[in-house]
């Protein structure tokens, strides 16, 4: 039923039951009420009367400021949203001849987005006819994710795309 706050819950005047379980503001049982009796009360006290579990016999009802409940739960929710992580796939290149120390540079790199819950996208670039040497492409893919075993799990296997070989990680579950 829709309200005076254009939402799903019933409350006051909507409240529609022959006898409610009454909860007072401070959580304390009350009783059993009409549902007159218990909109009067709410009212008396400036708060409305509130539907909160209809499953139950009587079903349960709670004198609360209702503006002020919904404002809470859109707070809550709202902060909730804020803490979700969006996943996303940040990408790590090199080449497959790549020098130690460079190797070193990608590895952290590839560990800090896997640390932050994203997931990495590792790619050997080849230029002309570097696209001979695949197989050391293929053994550097595969080091990097033996030395990533610790934190990620290797989603998708090195896999020739184009002129490249890429290969997905992705963080480890807790």
């Amino acid at each position: 039923m829709k309200n005076k706050y254009n939402e799903q819950a019933t409350i006051n005047e909507y409240v529609k039951y022959p006898k409610v379980r009454l909860i007072d503001f401070s959580g304390n049982q009350l009783g059993i009420y009409s549902s007159n009796e218990a909109l009067n009360i709410a009212l008396e006290q400036g708060l409305d009367l509130v539907v909160i579990s209809d499953k139950s016999e009587p079903p349960v009802c709670k004198i609360i400021d209702y503006g002020k409940y919904r404002f809470e739960q859109e707070k809550k929710a709202k902060e909730a949203k804020k803490k979700q992580h969006q996943t996303s796939v940040k990408e790590v290149k090199m080449r497959y001849k790549i020098e130690h120390h460079d190797y070193k540079v990608r590895v952290n790199q590839a560990l800090k987005f896997l640390k932050s819950g994203d997931k990495v996208k590792v790619t050997v670039i080849f230029r002309g006819r570097e696209i001979q040497h695949v197989n050391l492409a293929i053994e550097l893919l595969n080091k990097m994710a033996y030395d990533l075993k610790e934190i990620s799990n290797v989603q998708q296997d090195p896999a020739k795309d184009g002129k490249n070989i890429i290969m997905i990680l992705s963080p480890q579950k807790k």
